[in-house]
């Protein structure tokens, strides 16, 4: 458990660009700062950071908030482990009392599974430098290829020895850890996400466990936040002889997958950031040598195809990528798939191919830093550059095969969402051909069009599966229309379901997290003295006198923890609620503080911290004015009722309790200034 003071100076330290920016790249944009949304599909900018108010905030999906539920979010961490994470950050001391058996049982499962993974780093590491296996043979394989000591630190790399007598399993079970988070188990919860690391493996006939990595060397995987999310081994290249796989990771799980994962992401992000550019390569090795050759800004896709997920990893950091082919037809064919989905996702996508048949790695070992460097730096090419030059060998004069170039470019430049862009390589690719820039166009068209014709089919497809088949269901029944969706603006009044002024609540509750703390009049208490009265008082009071209640149970329980709160030494509405562990809560309170979220057109240009006994006491009014509007709709809506008209003291009733409330909407309509008009 966390002390108050310590998290109060987590909360103090955590600066929101700071915590962001290890994630996703920021740029300037007025007083605020954007980017690209790390919690969805995100192709234009539309997550804001805001350095005065110390939040975030995604105006498509809705997901942001303070430093502490932005690593809640994006790292799937509790409350308490976020701020641990951030503790850590900023180098602040946390003094917890010891965990007792249960408490650590209840540790999420996530988070079990990260510290297997943990321990299992620093385990193969220790096997790769303090052992005479690992040093023999692990540690050699690496110096064999050039690799220094402090690039094999930097990578934390290890090695999993061939050992029987001696296994990670053994250890790990003697630590303490549970076998099903080393083991691959089904997950009852998720049964797409496997529970447990699969560092081990299950024999079904005796239960004994076995190293999946057994006689490989080891590379940790991270997450872009420094956490271990699983592994990749090689076999030895003297064990290679027979072997079918000679590159294996870790099984998908709750923490690892492939697909969303790029090996070198964390150590290259800051590079990344700062050369605004991301070289992509194939494997493990390459990263490692291009580091040592001082490049740093580059990752690879660990073995796998390209996937949408691992190109909006980069996206995230840079709009600028540099694919880095093998020299190989295999390593040319592999890149080049991936380079129409680098287009689609918007980015600014260039190409090297290697000489001699040289990988980045082997490329590293025959040059210096400079040069490869310099190599690095005047190869890169465009995709229309590269596919002209590069397939042209293959077209030569065969006009079936440059027909085939011709569709080939034609089809990389119609993925490409920006339409200036398109336009761009359409020109240049008329250049490279010699053809006329009207075919080239048209090329491109027909196969936007094409891609817009499949799209349709897969969703509709994809809409098809969604709706279950049911031959006892009858006839299909009509979509409901707009008016018969619920829209959840609905609550209960004096035994009446009107539609409320939702509006109004949402800046009422604006100034409630504003300004709830703040002091906007007085009142009488029942020994007759004057008290001073806050925002969150008022609201609370001047709702209770009406027994109106918000339409939203979220904003209930808002005001009654801010009326619990706000006589609290050092309370501050916005702190408490923005900071709140709630998740509701503070994604609520995080859009209701915004700056950018105007606090209503007829209150905008206020000055509020002044004026809030105007404002307050008027938004409240005219809260209660369309209140009582929309039960003077619903009476007039009875009366129109014939078995109403026909029944004379049900009629008088609601003729009562119409001029009734009548009286009391030109009483709110004064206070707001408003005149009462029903049709």
């Amino acid at each position: 458990m966390i002390d108050r003071l310590t998290v109060d100076k987590i909360l103090d330290a955590a600066n929101i660009v700071d915590v962001v920016s290890d994630f996703v790249t920021l740029k300037r944009a007025g007083v605020n700062l954007k980017g690209l949304c790390p919690f969805h599909d995100d192709t234009t900018p539309s997550f804001m950071v805001s350095p005065a108010k110390n939040l975030c905030k995604c105006f498509a999906c809705g997901e942001g908030g303070t430093p502490v539920h932005f690593i809640m979010k994006h790292e799937q961490l509790s409350y308490p482990d976020a701020l641990r994470y951030l503790a850590k950050k900023y180098g602040i001391e946390i003094q917890e009392k010891e965990l007792t058996k249960e408490e650590l049982e209840s540790r999420n499962d996530r988070d079990s599974m990260f510290i297997v993974n943990e321990w299992a780093r620093d385990w193969f590491q220790n096997e790769l430098n303090n052992t005479p296996d690992g040093k023999a043979i692990g540690l050699a394989y690496f110096r064999g290829r050039g690799f220094r000591d402090d690039i094999l630190k930097k990578f934390q790399v290890g090695y999993s020895p061939n050992n029987r007598e001696h296994t990670l399993a053994a250890d790990a079970l003697k630590a303490g850890y549970q076998e099903k988070f080393l083991t691959n188990t089904p997950n009852e919860k998720d049964t797409k996400l496997s529970l447990g690391t699969g560092l081990c493996m299950k024999n079904e006939q005796d239960g004994t466990l076995r190293d999946r990595f057994r006689g490989r060397v080891i590379w940790p995987i991270f997450t872009m936040s420094g956490r271990v999310a699983g592994f990749g081994g090689r076999v030895l290249d003297a064990a290679t002889k027979g072997v079918s796989v000679k590159y294996m990771n870790s099984p998908e799980s709750l923490v690892y997958s492939k697909r969303r994962e790029l090996f070198g992401l964390y150590q290259a992000k800051e590079a990344i950031r700062k050369q605004d550019l991301c070289y992509l390569v194939e494997g493990y090795t390459d990263v490692m040598a291009m580091h040592q050759q001082g490049v740093e800004n580059v990752v690879a896709s660990s073995g796998t195809a390209l996937t949408n997920e691992q190109i909006r990893l980069i996206h995230r950091m840079t709009n600028n990528i540099t694919v880095i082919f093998d020299g190989d037809e295999a390593g040319i064919h592999a890149s080049e798939r991936g380079i129409d989905m680098l287009l689609a996702e918007g980015m600014n996508v260039k190409l090297l191919l290697l000489p001699d048949g040289d990988d980045p790695d082997s490329f590293a070992r025959k040059h210096n830093a400079t040069e490869y460097q310099q190599y690095l730096k005047e190869h890169q090419v465009d995709f229309v550059n590269y596919k002209t030059s590069h397939l042209m060998e293959n077209a030569k004069d065969d006009p079936n095969k440059l027909g085939l170039l011709i569709h080939n470019v034609s089809e990389s430049i119609a993925v490409i969402p920006d339409e200036i862009t398109r336009v761009l390589y359409i020109r240049q690719a008329a250049q490279k051909l010699h053809m006329e820039e009207r075919l080239i166009t048209d090329a491109v068209q027909k196969q936007i069009l094409r891609l817009r014709e499949e799209k349709r089919k897969e969703q509709e497809r994809e809409e098809r599966r969604k709706v279950p088949v049911n031959p006892d269901a009858g006839p299909e029944r009509p979509a409901p229309t707009q008016q018969q969706i619920p829209t959840g603006t609905e609550t209960e009044i004096h035994g009446s379901t009107v539609t409320q002024g939702n509006t109004r609540e949402f800046t009422l509750m604006q100034m409630l997290v504003r300004h709830g703390e703040k002091f906007m009049g007085q009142m009488e208490d029942e020994d007759g003295n004057n008290v001073p009265l806050t925002v969150i008082e008022f609201i609370h009071y001047s709702l209770a006198d009406d027994g109106i209640k918000l339409s939203d149970p979220l904003y209930e329980r808002m005001l009654a923890e801010g009326l619990e709160h706000v006589k609290d030494e050092g309370f501050r509405a916005e702190h408490f609620f923005v900071n709140h562990p709630d998740a509701d809560i503070n994604k609520l309170a995080t859009t209701l503080c915004l700056d950018n979220v105007p606090l209503s057109k007829l209150h905008a240009e206020m000055p509020a911290d002044e004026r809030l006994d105007e404002i307050v006491p008027n938004l409240m009014a005219s809260l209660k004015l369309s209140l009582v509007q929309n039960e003077l709709k619903d009476i007039i809506e009875k009366t129109k009722k014939p078995e109403v008209r026909n029944d004379k003291d049900a009629l008088r009733e609601l003729m009562t309790a119409f001029n009734e409330k009548s009286k009391q909407a030109k009483e709110l309509a004064k206070e707001c200034g408003e005149r009462v008009i029903l049709k």
